[in-house]
């Protein structure tokens, strides 16, 4: 089953006001919003004038019993099905994007997309191709779709890659494969590989992910 119109939990300004930052969260294979929005809830101190947004994925997954949603399905798990997958999915999600900046009134320099594992490849593959790029994305636990095919992308958004050293999921090797495509087609990626840690996000996580945001959100226009 397919939604037409993507949707899900929110978090609005702890300031009570209206927002001036956008903080998009887009979560795993498996997963809904529910799942990651608690994050939101972890970085509003920080980033008290955010709103955050963790919408479902489209797709619920292929058995019933198994619950749960996708972003596109995985059968073969390789980098052409990761790839061609992304790109099916993106259109909706820019759209997604567009309606939620306009409903906020903000642009992209307000504009945050955060993504773990497969929520992650949506991040870059939609953040590294918007028309004006957004101020900061974070992929967790997650990698770059046809790392050979970076032409394309914009490369004025600053990238976080933030990995577990022991992910039985999403192999770490993709995080320094991630950063090399990354970093030869000119972008900035900061990354860190953290010891010990699993196909999760963990505090060592949240607080790298609050401090890149906090440190790149609101900025200034980004230049032509």
């Amino acid at each position: 089953m397919t939604n037409s119109k993507l949707d899900g939990p929110r978090i609005e300004p702890a300031t009570g006001e209206p927002a001036q930052k956008l903080v998009i969260i887009l979560h795993g294979y498996g997963a809904d919003g529910d799942d990651l929005i608690d994050l939101g809830r972890a970085w509003a101190g920080n980033l008290p004038d955010a709103a955050f947004v963790a919408p479902d994925a489209p797709e619920f997954l292929p058995y019933e019993a198994m619950g749960g949603r996708q972003w596109f399905p995985l059968h073969e798990r390789d980098m052409r099905e990761y790839r061609l997958g992304a790109e099916a999915v993106a259109p909706g999600l820019h759209r997604f994007l567009d309606a939620e900046l306009t409903r906020l009134k903000l642009d992209e320099t307000a504009l945050a997309i955060v993504g773990f594992s497969q929520g992650a490849m949506m991040a870059l593959q939609i953040g590294l191709r918007r028309q004006k790029p957004p101020a900061a994305l974070l992929a967790y636990s997650g990698l770059l779709t046809g790392p050979d095919q970076v032409s394309g992308i914009q490369t004025a958004s600053p990238v976080l890659l933030v990995h577990g050293a022991d992910d039985d999921i999403v192999d770490p090797h993709y995080l320094a494969t991630s950063q090399g495509a990354l970093e030869n087609a000119g972008a900035l990626v900061e990354s860190h590989m953290l010891e010990g840690l699993g196909h999760s996000i963990d505090e060592r996580g949240m607080v790298l992910g609050g401090r890149f945001l906090t440190k790149n959100l609101g900025k200034q226009a980004f230049a032509a």
